[in-house]
Order: C-alpha cells, then sequence, then structure tokens
C-alpha cells in the first residue's frame, strides 16, 4: 500500500526492462510522469484505486510491450488520453467504477489487440464512440451500471468476436440497434437490473451462438424468447 505516494520520479523511466508496475491503492497519486511512456518492455501496469489520478500522460501511447491496463476506482479520472489507442499490445483494459469517465476517444477503436474492455459502473459515460465497432478481437464488453448511457451505436454490430455483452444497470438504455443481431459469437447478453427497454429488435433471433439470455428488465422479453429456438 502506498496512500501517501504523491509523485514518480521522473528517473523512472529509465527502468527499460520493467515488465510490472504495480501502484494499487497509491490513493493520493495525482499524475504521472511523461517519462512512463519510456518503459518499453512494460507488459503489466496496475493503477487501480488511484483515486486522486486526475489523467493519464499522452506519452502511456509509446508503451508498445502493454498487455494489461487496470484503472478501477481511478474516481478522478475524467477521460483518456487519444495516444491510448496506440497500445497496439493492449488486450485487456479495465475501467470499473470511474464515476467521472464521461466519453471514451474515437482511437479507442484502434486497439487491435484488445479482448476484454470492462467499464462496469462507469455512471457518467454517456455513449460509447462509433469505432468501437473496430476492435475486431474482442470478446468481453462490460456495461454494467453505465446509468448514464442513452444508446449504443450501429458499430456494435461489427464486434464480430464478442462472446459476453453486459447490459445490466443501464438505466437510461431505452434500445438496442436492430444490428446487435449481427454478432454471431455471442454467447451471453445481460440485459437485468433497471433497464427502461421496452422490447428486444427482432434481429435477436439471428444470434445463432447465443447460450444465456438473462432480460429480467425488460418487460416484453418473455415475447422474445421464442426467437431463439426456433
Amino acid at each position: 500500500m502506498c496512500s501517501s505516494l504523491q509523485e514518480l520520479p521522473t528517473s523512472i523511466g529509465q527502468l527499460t526492462a520493467l515488465q510490472n508496475l504495480d501502484l494499487n491503492d497509491c490513493s493520493s497519486l495525482q499524475e504521472l510522469p511523461t517519462s512512463i511512456g519510456q518503459l518499453n518492455a512494460l507488459q503489466n501496469f496496475d493503477l487501480n484505486d488511484c483515486s486522486s489520478l486526475q489523467e493519464l500522460p499522452t506519452s502511456i501511447g509509446q508503451l508498445n510491450a502493454l498487455q494489461n491496463l487496470h484503472l478501477n476506482d481511478c474516481s478522478s479520472l475524467q477521460e483518456l488520453p487519444t495516444s491510448i489507442g496506440q497500445l497496439n499490445a493492449l488486450q485487456n483494459l479495465h475501467l470499473s467504477r470511474c464515476s467521472k469517465l464521461q466519453e471514451l476517444p474515437t482511437s479507442i477503436g484502434q486497439l487491435s489487440a484488445l479482448q476484454n474492455l470492462n467499464l462496469w459502473g462507469c455512471s457518467k459515460l454517456q455513449e460509447l464512440p462509433t469505432s468501437i465497432g473496430q476492435l475486431s478481437t474482442l470478446q468481453n464488453l462490460n456495461l454494467w451500471g453505465c446509468s448514464k448511457l442513452l444508446e449504443l451505436p450501429t458499430s456494435i454490430g461489427q464486434l464480430s468476436a464478442l462472446q459476453n455483452l453486459n447490459l445490466s444497470g443501464c438505466s437510461k438504455l431505452q434500445e438496442l440497434p436492430t444490428s446487435i443481431g449481427q454478432l454471431s459469437a455471442l454467447q451471453n447478453l445481460h440485459l437485468n437490473h433497471y433497464l427502461s427497454l421496452q422490447e428486444l429488435p427482432t434481429s435477436i433471433g439471428q444470434l445463432s451462438a447465443l447460450q444465456t439470455l438473462i432480460c429480467g428488465g425488460v418487460p416484453s422479453c418473455k415475447n422474445y424468447l421464442h426467437l431463439l429456438v426456433n
């Protein structure tokens, strides 16, 4: 635990062999030095519970080996830098309970290796960029509790590798795009807990790989279940 740590020395960028950097629960840390981008071997970066961290330096996009970025409970983080799209090796991006995060940069669609995107409890997030449909390797998208999310972009139907989609607790979400029926790899779809959805699009019957549909929050859900077995 490093709850009193307020800053890192610029010299940290000289650790060119560093593969793992764990700053979990450094709740007083407000910023990262630009030199962090010099950590060419870094694969795992844990910033969970850095509740005073307001932004990430643009240089974070230089972390060419980074596979896992954990930003859960960074409750002061308001945005991600555009340069995050340069993280070509990134497989897992965790942003759970980043309660001030209002949007994702368009460049997120450039994360060509991304498999897991966790936005659980991002209660200020209002929309997803259209570019999210470019995430051709994305397998898991968790939007549980994104209570300000108004709609999903039509491009979500382009997520050809998506297996798990959690929209539970997205209480402002009133409809699903017809393109959701194009998610040919989707196995699990969660739509419960206080949704404003009144119905499901008929295209949901095209989800040939779907194994689990939880839609207790949709009044007319039972009227559509037959589409999954016909």
